[in-house]
């Protein structure tokens, strides 16, 4: 059974949040990596790592590791403790999940919206949605730790809000955070879905690569950064933007954002629909255009290649600054068979010395469309799980079990 802790018990927890730390990021896995680590006594961790047990954080997982003398108990965090939810705002989609600190999804609905009603209807919409995903698994919202928005536009991560021109019109300078945050009663992280869905792919699949460029090729154009091993922001949020680089050329196309000559409107779905549309074909997005790939359409797929190719000469720019040792190619243009990434190969090797392009690979995204909300989730547990706030979430959080 469950009983309210008195202070001594979550003070011997909240101790413990450093231990929880490691434990969670996966640099500890057993009791003699916490103290090697924390340069604690055996008896200290010992007591906070208890405590942590007791109050339902931590876990002794069944599997072992090998230690020299008696195989040692793995230590896990316990990913059921409690439940995160987030939100992916698409242009007329709006996708919603409860998941574990896994994360996993438990449970998620989808509605239409439309992203012209402004931030507040949206906004209403979504606590709505959270409020009966909680209900429809039988959590209360007691066991609500934090909660993820991933949004379609530039967002300053810092301040939780929607920055400079968008499809999110009217949501400028909007706070998100703490409007949804009261709304709910849990803290809210928002990010824009690139930075998200680099995240997602980096950790569950790319956890060993610590230079990564993820490139996110569908409607629009955008990229993220993991730098030393985490995501890469720049000073505003704005780092990565590479769909509104400009492109020199005699006749350079207007991109969506007023500017000529941008990534975005040479080599994005909406730009290829628009030429392909000027040649008598019905396409008006990027599902469309890989749609025509499939089909074998010869104009729709020399309009990838060459995409690939623009995509490639502004990679083969950003290869040279940040030498990455992994690119991800993903988004909807992804899928057209390997059209896309044969450009991006092509021009990347052409122009980058060898000594950047000698042990570098340029893949396909492994991510399975859960990117943008599995990232939302992971980037909210992240942020509880700082060593800053961590100790906060146990006492707020933490449940001793009485026996």
């Amino acid at each position: 059974m469950q009983n309210d802790p008195d202070r001594s018990e979550i003070a011997a927890a909240a101790s413990g949040a450093p231990l929880l730390s490691l434990i969670a990021s996966g640099r500890a896995q057993s009791r003699a990596e916490l103290i090697d680590r924390t340069g604690l006594s055996r008896t200290t961790v010992t007591q906070r790592l208890n405590a942590l047990i007791a109050a339902g954080l931590v876990d002794e997982a069944p599997k072992t590791l090998p230690s020299g003398g008696r195989p040692t108990r793995v230590l896990e965090m316990n990913t059921g403790f409690g439940v995160i939810l987030v939100a992916d705002v698409g242009e007329s989609i709006l996708r919603t999940a409860v998941t574990t600190l896994e994360p996993a999804i438990l449970a998620e609905s989808t509605c239409t919206i439309d992203l012209r009603d402004g931030p507040l209807p949206v906004l209403e919409r979504i606590a709505g949605q959270f409020l009966s995903l909680l209900d429809g698994i039988g959590r209360p919202r007691s066991d609500l730790l934090a909660a993820g928005l991933c949004l379609p536009a530039p967002v300053d991560f810092g301040a939780g809000r929607v920055f400079g021109p968008s499809i999110l019109t009217g949501w400028d300078n909007f706070d998100i955070r703490s409007w949804l945050g009261d709304a709910i009663g849990a803290p809210v992280v928002v990010e824009n879905d690139v930075n998200l869905m680099t995240l997602s792919e980096s950790r569950r699949f790319w956890p060993e690569v610590e230079q990564l460029l993820f490139i996110k090729a569908g409607t629009g154009i955008g990229s993220g950064i993991i730098a030393d091993g985490r995501l890469y922001r720049g000073a505003q949020g704005a780092a990565g933007d590479i769909g509104h680089i400009q492109l020199n050329s005699a006749d350079p196309p207007l991109c969506r954002c007023g500017k000529l000559g941008c990534v975005e409107a040479r080599a994005a779905g909406w730009a290829l629909a628009r030429d392909l549309r000027a040649k008598g074909f019905e396409a008006e997005n990027a599902r469309d255009i890989v749609a025509l790939v499939h089909a074998n359409q010869p104009e729709a797929i020399r309009c990838v290649r060459e995409a690939g190719r623009v995509l490639g000469e502004v990679t083969a720019d950003v290869v040279s600054v940040l030498n990455p040792s992994t690119i991800v190619i993903g988004g909807t243009l992804s899928g057209a068979a390997d059209h896309l990434l044969s450009g991006v190969r092509q021009l990347v090797f052409e122009r980058s010395l060898p000594l950047a392009t000698r042990e570098l690979q340029i893949v396909r995204a492994k991510s399975d469309g859960n990117g943008g909300i599995l990232g939302a989730a992971q980037l909210a547990i992240d942020t509880i799980l700082r060593p800053e706030t961590i100790e906060g979430v146990i006492v707020k959080h933490a449940r001793f079990a009485r026996r």
